[in-house]
């Protein structure tokens, strides 16, 4: 009797992280949503087939199932991830590098396919001066982070969110986490962002602008400001295509497209 050595994917967890850069990404976004949903106090699965981070309540796009690898048997794995938050409120959304079948007969809507596109590091490729205007400041107390919140849920928006409260979408805890950092312009603030570094990535893992102060450069004086706080690194970030076009302006490359789908839990 001959043995089959199991077919590989090219997705494996022993593989280093430098094995490609959309396996980097996976494990780098998965940290990402680890981070926020823990400092809300959620709860956090994950193996070699793909991570779940849960708040139990609404937390923007950070409650998700990311894939980090191609799944067999899909309906297996949704049935799992639906029992795991079944319970909670606010949106569940499943991140997916590859095209899944549609998943609208199981409840699950389809927002889109929003592009991965990345940066290399500024010795590579040196951004243009941003244009003139309030400096993003570092935010660093619980206080400004609360201003800054209110611009994520207002800004976003997150209407299940509204009205802001301190605390609701971004754990102060995340102020103590040396991999993520906060910005905000403005007085009173109108632009934020924040910053994530993991498996070797700098990632733009927000970015907003009030309403009445956009086309104003706060986006861009932001995005300068990140990029030079790691410039040895490769950024990365997931624009929607409305937004991807500025993301080009400063270097960003599309290189392939999430399929995205979010479950509603009243």
């Amino acid at each position: 009797m001959t043995t089959t050595e199991p077919l590989t994917t090219g997705w494996e967890a022993d593989l280093a992280d430098s094995d490609t850069l959309g396996l980097r990404w996976l494990r780098h976004w998965s940290a990402t949503c680890a981070a926020f949903v823990g400092a809300l106090g959620g709860t956090v699965f994950s193996d070699e087939r793909y991570l779940l981070a849960d708040a139990g309540r609404p937390a923007s796009f950070f409650n998700a199932a990311v894939l980090l690898a191609p799944v067999g048997d899909l309906p297996g794995l949704l049935d799992e991830i639906e029992a795991r938050v079944a319970g909670g409120s606010g949106d569940v959304y499943l991140w997916s590098l590859w095209p899944t079948p549609d998943l609208r007969p199981r409840g699950w809507e389809l927002d889109g396919h929003p592009p991965l596109c990345v940066r290399p590091p500024l010795a590579v490729l040196p951004v243009p001066a941003p244009p003139v205007g309030p400096a993003p400041a570092r935010v660093r107390t619980p206080e400004a982070l609360a201003r800054w919140e209110r611009v994520l849920v207002d800004g976003y928006p997150v209407p299940d969110a509204a009205p802001a409260r301190p605390g609701q979408l971004v754990g102060p805890a995340l102020l103590d986490d040396d991999r993520v950092r906060f910005w905000s312009s403005g007085d009173p603030v109108e632009g934020i962002s924040a910053q994530f570094v993991a498996h070797g990535i700098a990632s733009f893992a927000l970015g907003v602008t009030m309403p009445g102060a956009r086309r104003r450069g706060h986006w861009y004086r932001h995005a300068h400001v990140r990029l030079h706080t790691e410039p040895g690194l490769w950024h990365a970030g997931v624009f929607a295509d409305a937004s991807r076009p500025g993301a080009e302006r400063i270097g960003f490359v599309p290189v392939l497209r999430h399929t995205l789908w979010h479950l509603h839990r009243p």
